[in-house]
C-alpha cells in the first residue's frame, strides 16, 4: 500500500511575509508512515478545491488566532495575531474535506478552527476570561521544552479519541491562550481538563475528524499516546474507511 499524501497547513510570518513550517508536524507524520506536504497560502477556492481532491489527510496546524468576527464578536484587547488568509483558505478546505470525507486532524488553532467554522465559540483569552470562573487553574501555556506533559486530561468512553488512545486520562503538554468557550453542536467534546475546558473534539458521522488542543507534534517522541495520535490519523488517510464511524461507537 502506498505510503499516504497528507497535506499541511502552512504556517505564516507577518513581518517576512514568508511560509514555514515546524519539523515537528512533518516529522511525526512521516514516522508513522505518511508523506507529509506543506501546502500553499491561498484563497483561491479553485486551488483549494483541487488540493482537498489530491490528498490523501489534511493535518490543521496551530498559530494565528482566528478573527473574533468569525464567530460574531470584537476583538478584544488580549486577542493575538490574526492572520485572515489563513481563516479563509482553512474555513473553506475543512468544508471540503469533510465533504469529501477524508481524514482531517487539528492541532491546537486546528481545534479553535473545526469549533468556528461548525458554529462555536472561543475564549478569547483564557488568563483573562475562563479562570475568573474556575477554582481549578490550569497550566494552559507552559514554558519550554514544549516536549513537558504539565497537566491530566479526562478523555470519555466510547468515541474515537478513547479508541485510539485506550484509556482515561492522560498527562498533555499544553500551549495556548485561546480555548472553546461555546461548543459547536456538530461536534462532540471527548476530553476536557480539570478546569473544564475542552481538550479534544471529534465529529461523529465522519470516518476521522479529530482535534486534540495540546501539541502531539511536541510530546511524539517521548510520549506513546502521542505517536498514536499520528498513526491513527496516518492510517485513516490509508483508507477512508480505517476507522469505524463515530455514531456506530457510541450507539
Amino acid at each position: 500500500m502506498k505510503k499516504p499524501m497528507i497535506g499541511v497547513l502552512p504556517l505564516y510570518d507577518t513581518d517576512k511575509k514568508s511560509y514555514w513550517m515546524l519539523p515537528n508536524y512533518m516529522n511525526a507524520i512521516e514516522e508513522a508512515g505518511g508523506i507529509p506536504i506543506m501546502l500553499p497560502l491561498t484563497t483561491d477556492i479553485e486551488i483549494i478545491a483541487t488540493l482537498a481532491d489530491e490528498f490523501d489527510g489534511f493535518l490543521f496546524t496551530g498559530g494565528h488566532d482566528l478573527n473574533p468576527e468569525l464567530y460574531h464578536e470584537h476583538a478584544e484587547i488580549a486577542c493575538g495575531e490574526l492572520c485572515i488568509e489563513r481563516d479563509i483558505m482553512e474555513s473553506n478546505l475543512l468544508q471540503k474535506v469533510i465533504e469529501l470525507d477524508k481524514p482531517a486532524f487539528g492541532i491546537c488553532r486546528g481545534l479553535q478552527l473545526f469549533n468556528v467554522i461548525m458554529g462555536g465559540t472561543l475564549y478569547q483569552d483564557i488568563p483573562t476570561s475562563l479562570q475568573l470562573h474556575v477554582n481549578k487553574i490550569v497550566t494552559h501555556k507552559q514554558s519550554p521544552p514544549y516536549s513537558n506533559l504539565v497537566h491530566d486530561v479526562h478523555i470519555e468512553q466510547n468515541n474515537l479519541l478513547h479508541d485510539i488512545l485506550q484509556t482515561d486520562t492522560i498527562q498533555v503538554n499544553s500551549y495556548h491562550h485561546q480555548g472553546i468557550k461555546k461548543l459547536s453542536d456538530k461536534l462532540t467534546a471527548v476530553a476536557v481538563a480539570e478546569d473544564g475546558l475542552v481538550e479534544s473534539v471529534v465529529m461523529a458521522g465522519r470516518s476521522f475528524v479529530l482535534a486534540v488542543q495540546w501539541h502531539p507534534e511536541y510530546s511524539y517522541k517521548v510520549d506513546d499516546y502521542s505517536q498514536k495520535l499520528f498513526a491513527a490519523f496516518v492510517n485513516a488517510a490509508k483508507s477512508p474507511r480505517y476507522n469505524i464511524l463515530i455514531e456506530d461507537i457510541t450507539a
